[in-house]
């Protein structure tokens, strides 16, 4: 595993002397070709997975042919290398933290956008959820700036509800995955898919378990391979769809349908992306820490500045709402490589990824039992940690325990009776029937009733992690 170059006399956090002779801090250093390219290798590994799993889920759900597919996966990508790049490089003080940081399509939309889906009309589905995400970038983007004065409304309490509810909500997709991914098809949860699944989800488990260095990094992809491979000899691999998709290609402009707006699904995705703005804002915060590099007011309104930039822009191509990767902060933090042109390197990598999409098409034919069983390690680790940000966030205190069971009541109601909110309204419905949505909702009002309302500092325990 890559580690960052220092001389004898240089500590972990100590930046090599430049040619000059001025120190260069690590966040700026300019690594080689052979440990520039390897580290970046790594990042791609790391995000490549959780990239793919919002088109791949959204188009699935909305009933995209192969070449939507590929269309919609190789977007994800174009937008997660340009958004990446921007924060990285930077633009001037206007946008770009220029720090190793990652931007990418988040998971945390991918239920209230099937909840869009779902109220939607045949052929309105992506542009409903489309306009949804556009209005959302221009929320981001006025609320960044003030964004660090909201963020004691958004204490650990409140986001590791929202982190754990997201893990927990999405977990139908890879179990629908596991069964063959068609609930129509006659054979669905037919015991050959859900052989494969679990085969798939060993070879990961073993890889996890006796895999070293970046071979243990890479157990999601690598166990996607391997479950792909075994799904061949059985007829369960089809790649007739590879020979269609263009070998180079540019996503066009609104190629899935211009956008369409509804209240309630704007509203939905606001209260989204105020969830991706505090994940975005803590990684920045933490990351400033792991790299030595103060995270200041100015740079955390940049970052979130590029989320905003990235989100608006994404629908217009086929991309998401836009945040930062946690599990490459994870990568800074193992390797201790907090070069950003790492990073750099990593989003130009995506770009070409967007830009040829015949690679986005290979990831689309990997047989959907194969999907299922890596996607329950993903989105169980995404459960995971949503219950790690709870266990530091003052859970000894009986207001926060009463805090974080209503709201995750509320956010697994949609999920144990998805028709609860049948006799509401239907901006009700696409609201609340979200999950995420809704246990976001109920953990932001509790918090408001449980320690800003008339507490004048009381409940110090509470937030002392915000």
């Amino acid at each position: 595993m890559a580690q960052p170059a220092t001389g004898p006399a240089q500590g972990p956090c100590t930046a090599p002397p430049s040619a000059a002779g001025t120190a260069v801090h690590p966040v700026d250093e300019r690594l080689p070709p052979a440990r520039l390219l390897p580290a970046a290798l790594q990042h791609i590994a790391a995000m490549y997975a959780g990239v793919v799993t919002p088109p791949l889920i959204i188009g699935q759900a909305v009933g995209l042919d192969a070449a939507g597919m590929t269309r919609l996966i190789a977007a994800g990508l174009l937008i997660a290398g340009c958004a990446t790049l921007l924060q990285t490089l930077g633009a001037g003080r206007f946008a770009g933290n220029r720090l190793p940081f990652v931007n990418a399509a988040s998971s945390a939309g991918i239920a209230p956008m099937l909840a869009i889906a779902e109220t939607s009309a045949p052929g309105h589905q992506l542009p409903a959820i489309y306009g949804a995400v556009l209005v959302a970038g221009v929320f981001c983007l006025a609320v960044g700036p003030f964004f660090g004065r909201l963020l004691r409304f958004f204490p650990p309490l409140v986001t590791g509800v929202v982190i754990t509810l997201i893990g927990v909500t999405l977990m139908p997709v890879p179990v629908g995955w596991a069964q063959g991914g068609d609930e129509t098809a006659a054979d669905f949860g037919a015991m050959k898919y859900l052989a494969l699944a679990a085969f798939t989800l060993v070879v990961i488990l073993l890889i996890q378990r006796f895999g070293r260095g970046f071979v243990k990094q890479v157990a999601l992809l690598a166990g996607m391979f391997v479950g792909t491979l075994a799904a061949i000899p059985f007829g369960l691999a089809d790649f007739s769809g590879l020979g269609s998709a263009p070998l180079a290609a540019l996503p066009a402009p609104f190629a899935f349908g211009a956008p369409e707006f509804r209240p309630a699904a704007i509203l939905s995705l606001c209260i989204v992306m105020l969830v991706l703005m505090t994940e975005s804002s803590a990684g920045m915060l933490a990351l400033g820490e792991i790299c030595d590099r103060r995270t200041d007011g100015p740079t955390l309104t940049r970052g979130l500045r590029t989320d905003g930039i990235a989100t608006l822009l994404g629908p217009v191509f086929g991309g998401f709402p836009t945040s930062a990767f946690a599990q490459n902060v994870g990568v800074v933090t193992l390797t201790r490589v907090r070069s950003r042109y790492v990073v750099a390197t990593a989003g130009c990598t995506l770009l070409v990824l967007g830009a040829f999409p015949v690679l986005g098409a290979v990831v689309s034919l990997v047989p959907m039992p194969v999907l299922g069983g890596a996607g329950i390690v993903l989105f169980g680790s995404i459960a995971v940690s949503g219950i790690r940000t709870l266990s530091a966030a003052g859970l000894d205190d009986s207001s926060n325990i009463i805090l974080v069971a209503v709201a995750l009541g509320a956010g697994i109601v949609p999920l144990a009776a998805p028709g609860f909110y049948a006799g509401f309204p239907s901006w009700a419905q696409t609201v609340l029937g979200s999950g995420i949505s809704a246990g976001a909702l109920a953990a932001v009002l509790l918090n408001l009733f449980f320690h800003h309302l008339g507490t004048h500092g009381r409940n110090a325990v509470a937030l002392k992690s915000s």
